[in-house]
């Protein structure tokens, strides 16, 4: 009998041992709760661990909110670390919020976190709106000089449009080409250098902030350089492209002039062989005559001697102003 019971206290020392290992931290976390005016029960402390829930992140979270002038829900804390959220974050940014009076409820920063933004950045964008710089904006004026410009664009987080809002890179390829979009409408560049800032003036009052989780509230041209002369590059290639275009269609007209020479020289070489092969023809011609009887030698020698007279009068004609022929 007395072992029974010695068993008995043993194990319910050791049950207790147990208990206060796995509830003391909890214990703890609910005394803290308790003396900092959070309503946090010691068994939704304990069902937290059931539920997966870390207590000491909600805990604290609800003292925090609390300590703040916030009433936040336990089950809301805990609901929304299910969800993935950040606990932490969200009552963070909800205290920063109440002191800077911006209206900001429980839900919306919660849908805020979970959208994938920093809910505390944005509250602090808010308060202290945030400097963003461009890249370099290449744009050309009308009368063919490039201009190249840098802004710098002063943003301020609109707490009412981070869901859905877009973000900071819409913002810059707005105001990018607002930039562009005014450069290239100056008469000249000179305009511009002179007057950097009705680029500003321009750009801002296109409203580039519709749609997007922020508030421009105002766009400054940190610098100004001038760039290429795009316009005489344009002349330059167009000048180039139609010297080309030119220098082919003569050098087509000198290929085509070149084929119709070599053309004449061949017909000319044809009729060249025509005449020869006509001149053959005339001894032929001459042989047949004698024998038909209708020349006769007297005829020949006179033929003869008209050849020779014509080739002499050809010599003469040839000769030089010294008066001796021109040797052939």
């Amino acid at each position: 009998m007395n072992a029974v019971v010695t068993f008995l206290i043993i194990a319910a020392v050791i049950a207790v041992i147990i208990f206060l290992i796995f509830a003391g931290s909890l214990i703890s976390l609910w005394i803290q709760a308790l003396v900092s005016g959070a309503r946090v029960g010691l068994l939704n402390i304990i069902f937290m661990r059931f539920r997966k829930v870390p207590p000491k992140l909600v805990v604290e979270s609800k003292i925090a909110a609390v300590k703040a002038g916030l009433d936040i829900s336990t089950d809301s804390l805990e609901s929304h670390y299910l969800a993935g959220g950040n606990v932490s974050r969200v009552v963070q940014a909800l205290i920063a919020a109440d002191k800077a009076n911006i209206e900001l409820g429980f839900n919306r920063a919660a849908a805020i976190d979970l959208a994938g933004r920093d809910v505390l950045e944005a509250v602090q964008m808010s308060v202290n709106p945030k400097v963003i710089e461009t890249p370099i904006v290449a744009a050309m004026a009308k009368d063919g000089i490039q201009l190249k410009a840098v802004s710098r664009v002063t943003v301020r987080a609109n707490i009412d449009r981070l869901v859905g809002g877009a973000g900071e890179d819409t913002v810059l390829a707005r105001v990018g080409e607002g930039i562009v979009s005014t450069i290239g409408s100056s008469d000249t560049h000179k305009q511009v250098l002179e007057n950097p800032d009705s680029i500003s003036k321009t750009v801002l009052e296109k409203g580039l902030d519709s749609g997007t989780a922020y508030e421009i509230l105002s766009i400054d041209i940190a610098d100004v350089d001038v760039g290429k002369n795009i316009g005489a590059e344009l002349e330059t290639d167009r000048a180039e492209a139609d010297k080309k275009i030119a220098q082919a269609k003569a050098e087509e007209r000198r290929a085509m002039a070149f084929a119709r020479e070599q053309e004449m020289k061949a017909l000319v070489e044809e009729k060249q062989a025509q005449v020869v092969e006509a001149e053959a023809q005339v001894p032929l011609a001459m042989a047949d005559a004698f024998k038909s009887g209708n020349l006769g030698i007297m005829d020949y020698y006179r033929m003869k001697n008209i050849d020779a007279d014509t080739q002499m009068r050809d010599k003469i004609g040839s000769s030089d102003d010294s008066g001796q022929p021109t040797p052939t």
